[in-house]
């Protein structure tokens, strides 16, 4: 059941940073009092996608899970039926009358010792046991989830949505050469051609993954069990190594924009700066994709304050409020929506395309082998990651002056 519990729970916490993504879309459009616009259904239908992928794999594992444990009960339920069975002592003795019990007495007195051990039972003083007298049976339980601050979102992964990676070599098509329509110079006269040329560019996924080695003994005496906790860890290490991978890759591949000034800076430089590095997006891209604004977390703590949720009908953005501080979707500036990822560096900004990069993933998930030598369990977890910039113009940085 191990294994099985492990992927529930990264099918269960990728589930969960899917809906929290989509709430974070629904949330910005609703403060703004409008619909979700193309880019926004574009990204929502695709995380919707993935969650009824996710919801396919869950529910057989789910309903094996269930039946596991209501099998393992009902067991336990028969063993102890069977053993009260076989031992009278543990009954309970009720007599139907008063005849009944002056007839075991009788028989008692007679030497019956089944009417013996009835009567002892029935008449016996119970002696009061409280847990003062038998601390050595009182395992020490843990009364809560483990205390675990650990953020597992990737919202830069989640916006690029990455494709998943078959097995053999890996690459990606691109037009590097469209035809031509021109002007007629005259009737008659010949027109424009050229050819169409695309280009196929090698991937060169690389492997993250770590593992630990778990002894039998802990695994048989820790509660909750140790092994789905490495298991998860591992995990969630997983995820924000890869998220750190695709912001190092969009921020080293991408396009100079606009700079802010020295000091505290304005709604309107914001906004102004926002427009610039979305106007050169636009430009690379010719619109496709969506476009997201991404944001470390310092740096939303330098724009959030800036547009305070008071009165925002007329402002640049509808607001941030430190109770929606999250990573993912927060809020919007100039209509696109500001998402925070811890994978950004300190002072990082970013405006960029969906059509402008790409991510692609391979996940092994969980693996388990025995060691008898050491009577432990080694357990690891990887998977195969790579961003692609496309179009380093689609991606641009907006940076601050000291």
């Amino acid at each position: 059941m191990a294994a099985t519990d492990a992927m529930l729970a990264r099918l269960q916490s990728e589930l969960e940073e899917r809906r929290s993504f989509q709430d974070g879309l629904v949330a910005a459009a609703n403060e703004q009092n409008r619909d979700l616009n193309q880019q926004e259904m574009e990204l929502f239908t695709r995380a919707q996608t993935r969650e009824n992928e996710i919801m396919q794999q869950m529910t057989p594992l789910q309903e094996g899970a269930r039946i596991a444990i209501e099998s393992r009960q009902r067991t336990q339920e028969l063993v102890g039926m069977y053993a009260a069975a076989r031992d009278p002592r543990t009954a309970n003795i009720e007599y139907r009358s008063a005849g009944a019990y002056i007839a075991d007495y009788y028989y008692a007195r007679m030497g019956d010792v089944d009417a013996q051990q009835r009567l002892e039972i029935f008449t016996r003083a119970a002696a009061h046991q409280t847990t003062a007298d038998n601390p050595g049976l009182l395992p020490e339980s843990i009364v809560s989830p483990v205390v675990n601050f650990i953020e597992v979102a990737r919202p830069l992964v989640g916006t690029l949505g990455p494709t998943d990676l078959a097995g053999g070599s890996w690459s990606y098509a691109r037009v590097t050469q469209h035809t031509s329509v021109a002007k007629q110079a005259g009737e008659k006269t010949e027109l424009a051609s050229r050819k169409m040329l695309i280009t196929k560019t090698p991937l060169g996924a690389d492997t993250f993954g770590g593992y630990v080695n778990v002894s039998k003994q802990d695994i048989n005496r820790s509660s909750p069990s140790i092994l789905d906790m490495v298991i998860n860890d591992l995990a969630q290490q997983y995820a924000i190594e890869t998220e750190e991978e695709a912001a190092d890759v969009l921020w080293a591949a991408a396009t100079a924009g606009p700079v802010l000034p020295t000091g505290a800076n304005t709604a309107a430089q914001i906004a102004s700066a926002v427009w610039g590095a979305a106007g050169q997006v636009f430009a690379a891209t010719k619109g496709q994709g969506a476009t997201i604004l991404a944001v470390s977390p310092d740096m939303l703590g330098v724009i959030g304050p800036i547009f305070p949720p008071v009165n925002p009908q007329n402002a640049y953005s509808p607001g941030f409020t430190i109770a929606d501080l999250q990573q993912g979707p927060t809020s919007s500036i100039a209509g696109l929506t500001v998402v925070m990822s811890a994978g950004l560096d300190t002072g990082q900004i970013l405006v960029y395309s969906t059509a402008a990069a790409k991510a692609f993933e391979y996940k092994y998930g969980n693996m388990t082998v025995d060691e008898p030598s050491v009577w432990g369990v080694q357990v690891g977890y990887a998977g195969d990651f790579d961003c692609v910039v496309i179009e380093p113009t689609g991606v641009v940085k907006i940076t601050k002056t000291p």
